[in-house]
């Protein structure tokens, strides 16, 4: 939508635009964020506007729809269509209710009664020349209005008196008086109590009292046929020369607007006894399709079929703002009841807009205080003197003066939009005023602190575009909205330095945190820049930065996008950054004295909701809003705001969760726990947050569902309240397949432990025989294994009963088991083999009577070899114990201070449990740092993730696993330990040790650690995120040496298999540990070797391996990792020269192919000279170059690379005389002849880079692409999201971190 400028006037702020069939009908929905929109071809829309979709549709009419309005209370629309018919829809049920009939032609619009709940009326206006008013819970037709002798085009009601407007093509607008019609459906009371509030009270008898059944029908028929005299003409309005489209009431005074096909608007008044024409409005070019007034300013917005909206100012009566849309005409106007929304339909659809943002320009001030305009007024809010009830004191500074015609409307955008404060200044108040009037300008204004509106300088004044900022005590900076210049002024508005933006399209500064820095915004960036010595600081990507809040330590700053918020340090260095779905409206800084949360809780506000994020990246949700507002300030659980009428208001927030998030964020454990037993957290979000940050135990403190409880137990390893868990599902579900599960994972975790007690119970009532006995047979409990024979004898089952025979050592059990089940002969040879000849004699005479032979069953087991039969025995269990020893249990930190609320009772607790010496150093540790969480949190006032908060290196985060006490010897009884759980259920058994791949992967952030422990996956994301590798099969290679060479195969003893020992690179110092890292295949040795290889190939003409050599050192590269930043630096110069030889060689192998055409073959050995080679070989490229220019008679090309070649210095030695003698009668021939025979794409002035795929040269300013890895340039777009020609792995135009060359 184009805007005509008036004296540079803001363009229009659309909120919502759609494309669909022509817009004839448009109406709000009084509450929701929804907007209706009958269509030409029938069809009536119902958006959300906030969102921008189709909430539903409904197609039921036959012909165009021109009349829709919601019902102010209940789910109901109403319609009216060229089908002569009215419908009533409910948007709930999505259907239609009831179609109310009578009109004979089209119906051009439908309205409900202002209090529909009190009068059920629907208002209709059509073009069989009557309006009609309808009781929609009767379904029948009151009154019939009649009196235009042309097509009615808009009737409408008044918002709070007894009146209704209608417009008619015959050049008139008709005001009716409805008081009759009220009071006789009433009932006879004639009162102004039981009516429509505010209705005049015209009229004091009973229309409708006594009336008779055979009266009321007779009046009924009259009705239809002549009209009543319930509703009568008020006034008639004439005084337009063509037929009128549109009249609408003003909402409180007693005026009139209404628009025509004469091409203007016109104004009219009423009092009790007349009405007359005040106005006339004039500028629209052809007929004006609808008019209103504003809702909530004195102006009169009209729309046109001249494709033009226009605003009116009532009061000057003249035209303010005009906005064009191009090809469309427009047909319809609506507003918003309570917001500040206008809505206009058109010939491809509708949009949503506002004239003016509704954002009270504000600025935070020293101390308590907060400067913001209301009107044309300058308060300062002072919260220090806040009372009861009240957020603070509004003391007035100045009055602005408003300077140009259309600075003296308001509603259109006319006033400050952003105010910026010197807090530089402690002696005196400054104040920059910026608005956008006249394309942008400032006010400075200068007051008395100690005598706050005493002493106003007069504003000093000066055109700028955005906001300005002040630089220090006595200057500030305005950016040149011409130039884009940032300029420089003094307190006394003078130019005292001009500064070129250091990056293009600069449209904004804001301000940088300390004195003599600025933010500037250019297209999507963020730029901190200093202007003094004019460097660039920092710089980040936010896209459609609206505002910038600073914390009040200034070590942070939030950049509030348009859909989302990103939290960066006082370097500009990103911290974290969240997207939103809707609009992000404003934000402020937590600076509560206490808590810890001052400058680390970040509060900001969207269009419904009050929101928090953390440095961390952690955002929630803390409330919802009835209204936008704007954050100014957070202490504690108050957010203090001002709303869209610049009123300063005070909401309670609850920032709980924020503070758990931060405090568990921090280390400080003491306030967690005290959060987790003395406030209400829950949820499923908190339990999710505790799990993925590694405190599962933290949950088991208030989750209650038994379920949740077992897999939060489960993930902490505390058995006993796992135990606890399984008893509750067990008696909630029964001993059904889910809780035999619940047991199987129960038992899993306690044999993870060592706490084979535990698993035997699980075993036990899981059922899970087989285990059981597997157990019995690891612990040495032969007495249970005999158990679980002769179960197995009870179940008959024979395959139980052998196993169970062969984990006791019982042949004779087992012999008997073979003979039971039918298998003879393998019981005889079982029987013989173990010397049971009884038995063996027995079960020869069974095999002998059913006619079988025991001859020759022995000759099949060699007795005395090793694939002989032998005794088979159950191996001797090392501890026969009730439990299996562990290792010493520590408690983890937060269960540890969960014994204690405060630290004299957590002492007397540590006394009382006897330690070891080395637990117990370490318990004092941690009981010294619970005392001193105060201070600990004091003194660490920058947000720093790596810090360990002064807890040492056994603060029990590292690795959260299982800590407790060891546990008690069990009686001899199995179950009886089971049922002496102790109370105290946190404590934890040790966790077991991590694998070494586990630790690299967890260790490091690079791809080549990540390869060698096993992790494919995990290195080929990180590759694909630093380096935007996306073809990995010519990494295929690399990536295999990295996961081959990072261990070696030691040969084991006899019978077992070979041992895999991890080789470390960072072993030198100190033991294996968590630390520990891989050693890799790929070194810079090989590296180096590479690229030497390749430099070989390279001078002897190899060029096929010469460029073999260079890929293979790319694809290495990024699986390599330095030890030190020297070692970087050489690393991303080897990556530089394989990108420039392959890029050379391919040039090369293009110069042979095109040797047949004189200019492309002289543009390729020009561009093969500017590639980065080696003195040597840039010689061979010049020599051939000077050739192939002089042979094809590009003589001035021939010159140049002449001269070039003479001013190397390998050119003085004496191996190379006959070339420099060459060259130099190349030089004399070509200075002669100083011609070139063909125009070459080749300028040797001007500086470029080479094109990779099509080997054209790409000029600064030129539009083009990077590989992010080998930095490989691409002219244009075509090739971004390809794979990369030079290296032949990454993507191109993916903007990433790069590679990364160590851990």
């Amino acid at each position: 939508l184009q805007q005509t400028q008036h004296k540079n006037n803001p363009t229009m702020l659309t909120k919502f635009e759609s494309k669909s069939a022509r817009v004839k009908g448009l109406a709000f929905h009084p509450v929701r964020p929804w907007i209706c929109a009958s269509l030409h071809n029938g069809v009536i829309q119902l958006w959300d506007y906030r969102v921008g979709t189709v909430i539903d549709r409904f197609e039921e009419h036959d012909g165009p729809v021109r009349g829709v309005d919601f019902h102010l209370h209940e789910p109901l629309i109403v319609t009216g269509g060229d089908d002569y018919k009215i419908k009533v829809w409910d948007y709930k049920l999505r259907r239609c209710l009831f179609t109310l009939l009578g009109h004979l032609d089209y119906i051009r619009t439908v309205q409900f009664h202002p209090n529909a709940t009190q009068f059920p009326w629907i208002l209709s206006a059509s073009d069989d020349q009557t309006l009609r008013l309808w009781d929609f819970h009767k379904r029948s037709c009151l009154s019939v209005l009649t009196g235009h002798n042309h097509y009615v085009m808009c009737a409408a009601f008044h918002p709070s008196e007894d009146l209704i407007v209608s417009a008619s093509l015959d050049q008139t607008v008709r005001v009716w008086d409805t008081t009759g019609l009220r009071k006789k459906q009433l009932g006879g009371t004639g009162g102004a109590d039981g009516g429509f509030p505010g209705m005049m009270d015209a009229q004091n008898g009973n229309r409708g009292g006594g009336q008779s059944a055979a009266a009321a029908t007779a009046l009924n028929v009259q009705a239809e046929l002549f009209g009543t005299n319930d509703v009568v003409v008020k006034y008639v309005l004439e005084g337009h020369d063509r037929g009128v489209n549109w009249a609408a009431f003003h909402p409180t005074l007693p005026l009139l607007a209404s628009a025509a096909d004469d091409r203007q608007v016109k104004l009219w008044r009423m009092s009790e006894t007349k009405a007359w024409e005040v106005d006339t409005l004039r500028g629209h070019a052809n007929n004006v399709s609808c008019c209103l007034f504003h809702p909530k300013q004195e102006l009169v917005v009209s729309n046109s079929e001249d494709r033009s909206i226009r605003v009116w100012d009532v009061s000057k009566r003249v035209g303010v703002q005009t906005f064009r849309r191009e090809g469309d005409r427009f047909w319809i106007l609506a507003a918003h009841r309570s917001q500040n929304l206008l809505a206009a339909g058109h010939d491809s659809g509708m949009i949503v807009f506002k004239l003016e943002r509704e954002r009270p320009a504000s600025a935070h001030g020293p101390g308590d205080k907060v400067y913001y305009v209301r009107g044309r007024e300058l308060f300062c809010h002072d919260y220090a003197r806040a009372t009861g009830g009240s957020s603070g004191v509004d003391v007035p500074i100045a009055s602005l003066r408003r300077v140009g015609q259309q600075a003296q409307t308001d509603g259109i955008g006319s006033g400050p939009r952003f105010l910026s404060y010197n807090m530089h200044n402690p002696t005196e108040g400054n104040i920059l005023v910026c608005s956008e009037v006249d394309g942008g300008c400032y006010e400075l204004i200068t007051f008395s602190l100690t005598n706050t509106g005493g002493s106003v300088t007069d504003g000093k004044r000066g055109s700028c575009l955005g906001p300005g900022v002040f630089l220090g005590r006595n200057r500030f900076a305005v950016l040149d909205r011409v130039k884009r210049e940032i300029v420089v002024k003094n307190l006394n508005n003078e130019t005292t330095k001009r500064v070129s933006a250091p990056v293009p399209n600069v449209d904004c500064l804001y301000d940088g945190g300390a004195s003599g820095r600025i933010i500037l915004r250019a297209d999507d960036r963020a730029v901190l820049f200093e202007v003094q010595s004019r460097r660039v600081i920092g710089e980040l990507t936010a896209p459609k930065i609206k505002n910038v809040v600073w914390s009040p330590d200034g070590t942070k700053v939030a950049l509030l996008c348009k859909y989302g918020v990103v939290i960066a340090n006082r370097q500009l260095e990103q911290l974290c950054s969240i997207s939103d779905t809707v609009r992000i409206k404003s934000g402020a800084w937590d600076v509560s004295p206490s808590g810890g949360t001052s400058s680390n809780l970040f509060i900001y506000t969207t269009l419904h909701h009050v929101k928090y994020c953390l440095p961390t990246g952690d955002t929630g949700t803390i409330r919802t809003l009835d209204n936008p507002i704007y954050a100014t300030r957070v202490v504690k659980d108050q957010l203090f705001c001002l709303d869209r009428e610049a009123r300063s208001r005070v909401i309670s927030i609850d920032t709980t969760e924020a503070r758990f998030k931060l405090a568990l964020v921090n280390k400080k454990y003491g306030q967690v726990m005290h959060m987790v037993k003395h406030s209400r957290l829950c949820g499923r979000a908190i339990v999710a947050y505790l799990q993925s940050k590694g405190f599962p135990e933290v949950a088991l403190h208030f989750v209650r569902d038994p379920q949740t409880r077992f897999r939060l137990a489960l993930a902490c390893g505390n058995i006993e309240a796992a135990m606890e868990s399984a008893f509750s599902l067990e008696q909630q579900q029964g001993l059904d397949g889910k809780a035999r599960d619940v047991w199987g994972e129960l038992g899993s975790e306690a044999l993870r432990q060592g706490n084979h007690q535990v698993v035997e119970m699980s075993y036990q009532r899981k059922k899970d025989f087989d285990r059981l006995s597997f157990l019995y047979m690891l612990t040495g409990d032969s007495e249970k294994l005999r158990k679980m024979l002769k179960i197995s004898n009870m179940r008959n089952d024979i395959m139980g009963r052998y196993h169970n025979g062969l984990l006791l050592g019982d042949a004779a059990e087992r012999v008997a088991v073979l003979e039971a089940s039918g298998n003879l002969p393998l019981a005889y040879i079982s029987a013989k083999l173990h010397g049971l000849e009884d038995v063996a004699e027995r079960i020869k005479v069974a095999i002998e009577t059913q006619e079988g032979s025991v001859e020759g069953l022995m000759d099949k087991v060699s007795v005395g070899t090793k694939k002989g039969g032998r005794l088979l025995q159950p191996p001797t269990p090392i501890v026969r114990a009730g439990n299996w020893p562990t290792l010493e249990i520590k408690k983890t930190t937060l269960e540890d201070l969960s014994a204690g609320d405060a630290g004299d009772e957590y002492e007397e607790e540590e006394a009382a449990v006897p330690v070891s010496a080395d637990s117990g150093a370490v318990d004092t540790a941690w009981d010294d740092d619970l005392q001193g969480d105060a201070d600990i949190g004091g003194a660490d006032d920058d947000f720093d993730m790596g810090d360990d908060m002064g807890w040492g290196d056994d603060d029990g985060l590292d690795d959260l696993g299982d800590f407790g006490e060891e546990a008690k010897a069990a009686p001899v009884d199995e179950m009886a330990g089971l049922h002496e759980i102790s109370d105290d259920a946190g404590f934890q058994m040790p966790p077991a040790g991590r694998p070494p791949a586990g630790c690299w992967a967890a260790t490091s952030s690079h791809a080549a650690d990540h390869m060698a422990a096993g992790g494919a996956s995990s290195a080929m994301q990180l590759l694909h995120r630093q380096i935007a590798a996306s073809d990995f099969s010519n990494l295929k290679g690399s990536m295999l040496g990295c996961y081959l060479g990072s261990t070696v195969s030691l040969p084991g003893i006899p019978g077992s298999g070979s041992i895999i020992v991890p080789l470390m690179r960072n072993d030198a110092s100190g033991h294996p540990g968590n630390d520990s890292l891989p050693r890799t295949s790929s070194t810079m040795r090989t590296l180096v070797a590479g690229v030497r290889q390749g430099y070989r190939f390279f001078q002897t003409g190899k060029f096929n391996d010469a460029k073999n050599a260079f890929t293979e050192v790319l694809s290495q590269i990024p699986l390599t990792v330095t030890d030190s930043r020297a070692e970087a630096n050489e690393m991303k110069e080897m990556l530089e020269v394989c990108r420039e030889y392959i890029t050379a060689i391919r040039i090369k192998g293009s110069m042979a192919e095109a040797v047949a055409d004189p200019v492309r073959s002289t543009e390729l050995a020009a561009y093969f000279t500017h590639c980065n080679l080696q003195p040597m070989h840039l010689l061979l490229a010049l020599r051939s170059a000077m050739g192939t220019s002089f042979k094809h008679k590009n003589f001035i090309l021939a010159a140049s690379f002449a001269r070039r070649l003479l001013e190397l210095p390998d050119m003085k030695s004496e191996r190379n005389a006959d070339l420099r003698m060459k060259a130099t009668k190349v030089l004399q021939k070509s200075e002669q002849m100083a011609r070139n025979e063909h125009t070459l794409n080749y300028n040797e002035n001007a500086a470029f880079t080479i094109d990779c795929k099509d080997f054209v040269p790409i000029y600064t300013g030129d539009e083009c692409v990077k590989c992010s890895y080998c930095g490989s340039t691409y002219k244009g777009s075509e090739m971004k999201g390809q794979v990369c020609v030079t290296d032949g792995f990454c993507t191109i135009g993916v903007e990433t971190i790069g590679l990364v060359t160590g851990n």
